[in-house]
C-alpha cells in the first residue's frame, strides 16, 4: 500500500522496546477510521484495540434518552480499548471516530499476551491509562465550571494536538454532540473565535489560524491534561 503509515506514528507503539514491538508487529493490521464509525458500544465486549496514527476517536457517555457528551479524546498519543487490559472487557462508554484517518488494530488476545508479560509495555499502558483518567476527570470539571467558549477552545486544542495539520473536518452539530450542548451555542462560540481571527470555519472544516490565541482563551483544563500526558508518557522512561 503506497504511503502506508508506520505503526510507530502512534506514540505508544513508538515507545515500546524493540523486542515488544517485534512481537506485536505481525498482529498489527492497518484499519481505516471513517468519520462517525463506532468502534465500541456500551457493555459489548471488545475484541480489538486501536492505535490511531492520524485519526481521532471520541469516548462518549451516552444517556438513556440518546443524549451524549464526550469524556475524552484519543489520538496518536494513545489507544482505544483500555478496558481490555484493565480486566473489564466492556465499558459503559461509546467510542466514535471524530476525525477520519487510519489506525492500527490489534486483537485483544495479542494485547493481553504482551501486557501480562509484566514488562515495559504494561507499565507504559498503565501510565497512559492514568493520563486518560486525568483527561476524563478534567473534562467533567470543565463542563460544570467553565464557559462554552472556554470548552470549545479546550476541545479545539486537544484535537489539534492529535493531528498533523491545522484543519479539522468537523461540523458544528457534531461538536455540539461531543460537548453535550445545543448547536446554537457552538455556532455562537465558534463565531466569536472566527471574528477574533483565531479560527476559520466553512462547511464542516475548521482551520486553526492562531493557536496561541486559543491557548489564551481556554481554561486551565487544557494545560492540566496536556502536562499530565507529557509527564507520564513523554518524560517517564518505559523501563
Amino acid at each position: 500500500m503506497p504511503n502506508q503509515p508506520d505503526p510507530r506514528d502512534n506514540h505508544l507503539l513508538a515507545a515500546l522496546s524493540a523486542d515488544e514491538y517485534e512481537r506485536l508487529l505481525p498482529d498489527l493490521t492497518l484499519a481505516p477510521m471513517i468519520l462517525g464509525d463506532t468502534l465500541c458500544e456500551p457493555y459489548i465486549k471488545m475484541q480489538n484495540v486501536y492505535f490511531p496514527v492520524d485519526s481521532i476517536v471520541s469516548l462518549l457517555c451516552v444517556m438513556e434518552d440518546g443524549g451524549s457528551a464526550e469524556i475524552a479524546v484519543v489520538g496518536n498519543e494513545g489507544i482505544v480499548g483500555v478496558s481490555l487490559f484493565m480486566g473489564g472487557d466492556t465499558t459503559p462508554n461509546q467510542a466514535v471516530v471524530q476525525s477520519a484517518g487510519m489506525a492500527y488494530k490489534l486483537s485483544g488476545r495479542a494485547l493481553k499476551a504482551e501486557f501480562y508479560r509484566s514488562g515495559p509495555m504494561q507499565r507504559l499502558l498503565l501510565r497512559y491509562t492514568q493520563a486518560l483518567l486525568t483527561q476524563m476527570a478534567q473534562t467533567a470539571v470543565c463542563n460544570r465550571h467553565h464557559s462554552l467558549d472556554e470548552q470549545l477552545c479546550r476541545w479545539l486544542l486537544l484535537s489539534h494536538d492529535r493531528l498533523s495539520s491545522n484543519e479539522l473536518i468537523m461540523t458544528q452539530e457534531l461538536i455540539a454532540n461531543m460537548l453535550g450542548v445545543r448547536r446554537e451555542g457552538v455556532t455562537e462560540a465558534a463565531g466569536k473565535l472566527q471574528r477574533a481571527g483565531l479560527i476559520k470555519y466553512r462547511r464542516g472544516h475548521i482551520a486553526i489560524l492562531d493557536r496561541s490565541g486559543l491557548e489564551e482563551r481556554t481554561c486551565e483544563c487544557y494545560a492540566v491534561v496536556k502536562s499530565e500526558y507529557d509527564r507520564l508518557l513523554d518524560e517517564a522512561p518505559v523501563t
